[in-house]
């Protein structure tokens, strides 16, 4: 690894840089972690009246190439910090596989961020500029999550981070952008997709957790062990659904927000599949079902205030 620091990527064949590689550096299936929270807040802010559809066209876009921005400082530091080889499991693989320099990486995601900011100037002429502080610290927190001299991914309070800043602030500013106000039911019902943005970080560190270990990281799944860790898991999810059927008896939220209970397989599997699998490549399933748990959960939870606001 050493050599292949000081030497640069190995050579790889043009043919094998094309259009999958750089899709495949945004690492798609965590795309959905942006795109959901921003559907829920737009929807709540449907409750409150009429909702802006080109607001929301460009909040749903910013979020999605922070997003994209994030996982490529990722892969750039994972690299530069030896963390990735061509047998990690669960990466985009641009650098180690695909020949892309890690500079061009780099360059790539802060021209992301760039065009973010083009989109929140947009968003706060049309809103207010107090979305502009927020934002930036939210870029901010994105870059650090692996850049810098302690990249709060090496910590125990990844989970933390990601699920406050890509599940509950996304929610409430997408709210916020529509109406010009957060109120508390905005912030409760963020509260169950937040855990579950956490929970995909988590099932991460779970498959990870060998590989980080030796490489000094000291993640919450390290720290609590691979039994506990998955119990923390299951307890996470069960967090989730409670909270929706704490919000429907309280009358906060629509019954039809009960369809949340459709997505329950998602999570059962994510939890067998981690106590069956005992290495990165088993595990994947699992970790897959968890990042589909958001997803459905999300949309589900969305789908049935819409349906209630109507009926």
């Amino acid at each position: 690894m050493q050599t292949q620091l000081q030497t640069g990527t190995p050579h790889i064949p043009e043919s094998n840089r094309g259009f999958r590689a750089w899709w495949q550096l945004t690492r798609p299936h965590t795309l959905t972690a942006a795109f959901v929270p921003v559907f829920l807040g737009t929807v709540l802010a449907l409750e409150e009246g009429k909702i802006d559809g080109l607001l929301f066209g460009a909040m749903l876009l910013a979020c999605l190439l922070i997003q994209a921005a994030t996982n490529m400082f990722n892969e750039y530091y994972d690299y530069v910090r030896g963390l990735d080889t061509e047998e990690s499991i669960g990466i985009g693989g641009a650098i180690v596989r695909d020949g892309i320099k890690p500079r061009t990486v780099m360059q790539l995601a802060l021209t992301l961020y760039g065009i973010s900011v083009l989109l929140g100037v947009y968003i706060c002429m049309e809103s207010s500029w107090w979305v502009a502080v927020i934002g930036s610290i939210s870029m901010l927190f994105g870059y650090l999550y692996t850049g810098g001299p302690r990249p709060i991914a090496y910590t125990p309070f990844g989970e933390l981070f990601a699920g406050f800043f890509m599940g509950c602030l996304i929610i409430l500013l997408s709210f916020f952008i529509q109406t010009g106000y957060v109120n508390s039911t905005s912030i409760l019902v963020s509260l169950p997709v937040s855990i579950l943005v956490g929970a995909i970080l988590l099932s991460n560190n779970i498959r990870d957790l060998d590989g980080d270990k030796e490489f000094g990281r000291r993640t919450l799944a390290i720290l609590l062990g691979r039994e506990k860790a998955i119990m923390f898991l299951a307890g996470m999810f069960a967090a989730s659904y409670s909270i929706v059927a704490i919000l429907i008896a309280l009358g906060i939220a629509s019954p039809w927000a009960a369809i949340v209970i459709v997505s329950l397989p998602k999570p059962i599997k994510a939890i067998k599949g981690f106590k069956a699998g005992k290495t990165p490549i088993e595990m994947m399933p699992a970790m897959k079902a968890t990042a589909q748990t958001n997803t459905i959960f999300g949309f589900l939870l969305a789908i049935g205030l819409f349906i209630g606001h109507y009926i």
